[in-house]
């Protein structure tokens, strides 16, 4: 019998507010986005040409039809209940953003009327002086701005218009993750097609695509307020493991319980009328873990899905009684959660969009192996700085921990594309191709299948890895906002794209033809990036030691990642392509050093209250309980009462000695902490919380999970790992 029951009268039926509709989805699909229907509807012919074509090519649009489009937004919105309209936005804490305000306006004799003008859509002025800013503003220079992304569509949550936006500092500087990720967009965009134009002349649109897959945890909410970690942190800071957990891998792809299924209907039909295509759901590794993932979509849609999809799956639990656990590390010893990164790059192309899918002819395998050669090329440039934006509190239990992949970037492309690689680099040489050798080669691209999927091994265990016609990001942590490492990887490519461009120019000016010119090109860059590649068991002892020996980093913490995104190389990178200043990378940078440090410091506290005021007090009422007892049978034995008693003297040693070194360890820990909280910069503190405090953590859950396991099941404060991981 549980101490601590969970809500089980809903375990077996859906609940009542939660029937699924009758319509097909396609019938409801979107039907709260202001979507290319709505907006045909709603908008002037005008209007519509003229906002289809900002979201199309950037084009800034006509401040004059701003009216004209807030008038139908807010007509749109109105005839689906909506009262009030916020600027959508996602500062640098990770999440979103939003302040809302009345379409209506008060008159002087008492009545009012719905307004909502183009200065409304397209600009306000959110305060928002408490977020974060790196130092970009103090808190007294309050105003920052908000300002409409036309590329993601508005959408109604509830009975309020949310308009996606990016937000600004009063100076203009980046506050937020969407405006530098829709800048390396651009600058993508340009040199995609650049490269493109040596193979489809036509070609003149490259989008970046973005496919995440959502891992998170279900718990029942009824057992959250009763462990003071989930509620605070996330993640358990104390517990023994289960007898069972995820052992026998029974959960894996199993049946969903009914419960759960529940909660993935409700949350996955309030995405769909939000246009959110999530399509997959399936039972994860461990108990009481589940993933979810949508189709394909460019990029910044993708990304602004991701954060709202978080915040839905939020929402929608509390109606089932869950609380969704995203924290990458929940239990200890169990698989973690990620938040994998598809990417890929689409042409507006008759045939072959996918830049990164091989197709049927030399000439289209050609472009599939200029997109991947300098992409694994990008990757090798610039892995300190993709590495750096995984960096988390989170995500430092979870890389390397044996689920995941390892603090080291390296690439997997499978052993076909291998030997395709190792063709090229064996047969290109510096001179130009002899007839043969040109036929024999075009003849083995054009073997390459168009489709890979099958003929491609997939490695859980690297972090970046091509699957077929993509490249997956395994190492993105589940709280994370996939804008950040896609700014990084789409600045990488940029610039590496631009270097191709200027690589081969540079062979057909002194009088080499395109073909040759581009082979030549890729057999140099297969040649300089081939220790980043690696096929092997990225798990394993063995990787460590020979990513050291090919000089490939391993920084297994993020208070020594983060400093990864500060190099002179990466701030030359991101500035010369206007995607962010140097101040803006320190800013970024100082937040993330910030939030590390107090995630670790709420942590500390969070484990010295539990220590001080749950689990010792809990483990003195279990040894009192046994001195009570051990005086009795002293009562009834006499002298004789140590052979009936020896056990129970044991324990009440045993409880002594592990109390005390809680207490040890934690009063240690808070001193500790003291010290680290008066240094000067947050990277000093984020540095010595590491070092000095966290240490502490592994102690003070080593004695306290030694106690879990002798003080009696029903005098044990917290809900135990069976509880929290097999609730139906």
């Amino acid at each position: 019998m549980l101490r601590f029951k969970a809500l089980d009268d809903s375990f077996n039926r859906l609940p009542e507010d939660v029937k699924a509709p009758n319509d097909k989805i396609s019938a409801y699909f979107g039907e709260n986005v202001f979507n290319y229907a709505s907006m045909k509807q709603y908008l002037s012919v005008d209007a519509f040409k003229s906002l289809m074509n900002s979201i199309e090519t950037g084009a800034k649009l006509n401040r004059s039809l701003s009216n004209q489009i807030a008038s139908a937004m807010k007509a749109w919105s109105m005839s689906k209940g909506a009262t009030h309209y916020t600027h959508w936005f996602q500062p640098l804490t990770g999440r979103t953003a939003e302040k809302h305000d009345a379409f209506y306006t008060p008159l002087n004799d008492g009545s009012s009327f719905e307004s909502f003008d183009g200065d409304q859509l397209v600009q306000q002025e959110p305060d928002a002086s408490s977020l974060p800013s790196g130092g970009i503003r103090n808190t007294f220079e309050a105003r920052g701005y908000t300002a409409w992304d036309p590329t993601s569509p508005a959408f109604i949550i509830g009975k309020t218009l949310c308009i996606p936006t990016i937000f600004v500092s009063y100076t203009g500087e980046s506050l937020d993750y969407k405006m530098p990720l829709l800048r390396s967009l651009h600058v993508l965009d340009k040199a995609a097609v650049d490269v493109c134009r040596y193979f489809d002349k036509n070609i003149s649109k490259v989008t970046a695509t973005l496919g995440w897959e959502q891992e998170y945890f279900l718990v029942d909410s009824s057992l959250i307020e009763a462990r003071p970690d989930l509620a605070l942190t996330g993640r358990t800071l104390f517990g023994h493991s289960s007898s069972k957990d995820q052992q026998l891998s029974d959960h894996y792809f199993g049946s969903i319980p009914a419960r759960a299924l529940a909660f993935m209907k409700d949350f996955e039909q309030e995405s769909l009328k939000l246009g959110i295509p999530v399509t997959t759901r399936h039972n994860e590794v461990a108990p009481n873990q589940f993933e979810c993932a949508p189709v394909f979509e460019e990029c910044n849609l993708a990304v602004d899905h991701n954060q709202l999809l978080m915040d839905l799956m939020e929402r929608v639990a509390k109606r089932h009684n869950f609380t969704v656990l995203l924290h990458e590390k929940p239990f200890k010893g169990l698989n973690g959660s990620g938040k994998h990164n598809n990417w890929s790059l689409s042409a507006n192309s008759s045939k072959h969009k996918n830049l990164l899918a091989p197709g049927n002819t030399p000439k289209t395998n050609l472009r599939f192996l200029t997109f991947l050669v300098n992409t694994i090329k990008a990757v090798k440039e610039y892995d300190d700085f993709i590495r750096s934006t995984v960096a988390s509190a989170g995500n430092d239990h979870r890389l390397g921990a044996h689920e995941a992949p390892p603090a080291i970037l390296s690439i997997f492309i499978g052993s076909k594309l291998t030997k395709v690689l190792n063709d090229i680099e064996q047969k290109v040489t510096g001179d130009a191709l002899s007839p043969d050798e040109k036929t024999e080669l075009k003849l083995n691209i054009g073997k390459i299948p168009e489709i890979l999927l099958d003929n491609t091994d997939r490695n859980r265990t690297s972090p970046f890895a091509f699957t077929g016609n993509k490249f997956e990001f395994r190492a993105v942590g589940s709280t994370a906002n996939c804008a950040e490492p896609m700014t990084a990887l789409n600045a990488a490519m940029t610039k590496q794209l631009k270097e191709f461009k200027k690589d081969v120019d540079a062979l057909i000016t002194k009088g080499k033809t395109k073909d040759d010119a581009i082979f030549e090109v890729l057999r140099n860059y297969i040649i300089d990036s081939k220790r980043i590649l690696f096929e092997g068991n990225g798990y394993g002892e063995e990787w460590l030691k020979e990513a050291a020996k090919r000089g490939l980093k391993n920084i297994p913490t993020s208070d020594e990642a983060m400093d990864l995104g500060i190099s002179d190389k990466v701030i030359d990178l991101v500035s010369s392509l206007d995607i962010m200043s140097k101040r803006e990378v320190l800013a970024r940078y100082e937040i993330s050093q910030e939030d590390y440090k107090l995630k670790l410091q709420i942590e500390s506290r969070v484990m010295a209250d539990m220590a001080l005021n749950h689990i010792i007090p809990a483990a003195l009422k279990y040894q009192n309980k046994l001195i009570d007892s051990v005086r009795g049978l002293k009562e009834i034995f006499g002298s004789e009462y140590r052979q009936y008693a020896g056990d129970k003297i044991d324990i009440i040693k045993e409880i002594s000695e592990r109390v005390a070194l809680v207490r040890k360890f934690v009063y240690e820990m808070i001193e500790e902490r003291k010290k680290a909280n008066v240094l000067d910069t947050p990277k000093e503190q984020s540095v010595a919380y590491t070092k000095n405090v966290k240490v502490y953590f592994t102690q003070i859950r080593y004695e306290v999970d030694k106690l879990e396991l002798i003080i009696d099941n029903l005098d044990w404060p917290l809900p135990k790992y069976r509880e929290l991981l097999f609730t139906r």
